[in-house]
């Protein structure tokens, strides 16, 4: 149902060029007969974006904006997430989710700066983007308007929409040869629907355009160092690069080698299980370097708190929960035990995998002394005995109560 409680006279519309956001920028137009400003981000998609400047100006819309937010993305959003060390289901490193708060966030600034009083994106009412671009739409400016296209009209199919597009004379090209749609940032590529929507059915690897596969990347081991600064990445092999141009740098390592492809199916917070198909090559070398460099320098309880608080912080992201209260209080929580985390991982990349091999730091809590096998002066073997005694001390106590009551083998 077409939101009709109040006149919408300026919308600006996350646009991409592509066939969706294309039929919603005339379908606007139409429909609630009002101004539409279109607002694409770069965020390291490439050769989407400048096209998607010539497709607006050929809908008739007079404001367009074009920002090169890639700097802004990594710093902002990629690289706390990472701090955090989140993975949504042990497998997804969320290159989709910590996107769209960015967008959402730039469409309110333009909404403020040009007088819009509404704004509107492409994501369809099936998946979770629309959860993300709107949970953070009024978070952000609590009065503005939303309109979400793919609730309201009845297009109700990729065909219905293809038929619109011609029918408007909007000039919008689809391969038969990659059935499936595809999200695009310079920290990962993902791909669903379309053949991939049958579980059982292997995406083809003509898709990929990240990464080569494992099998095929190069029968030679490639090894990198990155540098890490209160848990951010600074430098790969001596050299000190922006956050963007490090991640870029590492994409081409990680895709070299076969790095950063998941298949999986997730649990969507709308309710429904989905499958998707992803490449994260410089992520994955990421998420295993600052996991090296944390080793040696966090303290272990400081560790296993920030650990435990892994899966919940990844779910607010995942859900789309990025400028929320608690997201906050957790990134407080997990910048606060990254001060530490200074120093060198050195990586092995080889046909798909990524494996540390060595780690250093100024900051290091490893003390050689007091581990070594051979005499130290660091620690005494027979002070084990109290510190056994101690911990059993409980256990013991439970023993006297309940064994005679409870059979443990059960």
């Amino acid at each position: 149902m077409i939101n009709t409680n109040s006149e919408i006279n300026k919308v600006v519309l996350a646009y991409s060029g592509g066939l969706d956001t294309s039929v919603i920028l005339k379908w606007l137009q139409d429909t609630y007969n009002c101004e539409v400003v279109t607002f694409t981000a770069d965020i390291g998609q490439g050769e989407e974006v400048q096209p998607a400047k010539q497709k607006a100006e050929m809908l008739g819309v007079k404001e367009i904006f074009i920002d090169d937010l890639k700097e802004e993305f990594v710093r902002d959003f990629v690289f706390p997430m990472l701090r955090g060390n989140a993975f949504y289901e042990g497998n997804y490193l969320l290159g989709t989710s910590i996107a769209r708060p960015l967008i959402a966030k730039e469409q309110i600034r333009i909404a403020k700066k040009c007088g819009a009083d509404g704004v509107s994106h492409g994501a369809t009412g099936k998946g979770n983007d629309q959860v993300r671009f709107e949970l953070a739409y009024i978070d952000l400016n609590p009065d503005i308007k939303i309109i979400a296209p793919w609730r309201e009209w009845d297009l109700t199919s990729r065909s219905v929409l293809m038929d619109y597009a011609r029918d408007h004379d909007i000039p919008i090209p689809v391969s038969k040869d990659k059935p499936y749609s595809m999200d695009r940032n310079l920290f990962h590529m993902s791909y669903e629907g379309g053949n991939l929507e049958d579980p059982w059915v292997e995406p083809d690897e003509g898709m990929f355009m990240l990464s080569v596969s494992p099998e095929s990347a190069p029968d030679k081991v490639t090894t990198i160092e990155i540098d890490y600064e209160e848990g951010n990445p600074i430098s790969i092999n001596g050299e000190r690069m922006s956050p963007a141009t490090l991640l870029a740098k590492l994409n081409e390592y990680g895709g070299k080698n076969g790095i950063g492809r998941v298949d999986i199916v997730e649990n969507r917070f709308v309710g429904m299980k989905s499958r998707g198909v992803y490449e994260t090559p410089g992520g994955t070398i990421l998420h295993v370097a600052h996991r090296a460099v944390e080793s040696i320098t966090m303290d272990r309880e400081v560790m296993f708190l920030r650990d435990s608080l892994i899966p919940s912080y990844a779910k607010m992201i995942y859900n789309g929960f990025w400028y929320s209260p608690e997201r906050i209080l957790l990134q407080k929580t997990i910048d606060e035990s990254q001060k530490t985390v200074t120093g060198i991982a050195r990586l092995k990349l080889y046909k798909g995998n990524c494996t540390v091999e060595g780690r250093k730091s100024i900051n290091s809590l490893y003390d050689q002394n007091v581990v070594t096998f051979e005499e130290g002066d660091g620690y005494r073997q027979d002070d084990a005995d109290g510190f056994i005694r101690l911990n059993a001390l409980r256990l013991k106590m439970y023993s006297k109560v309940y064994d005679s009551k409870v059979d443990k083998n059960k």
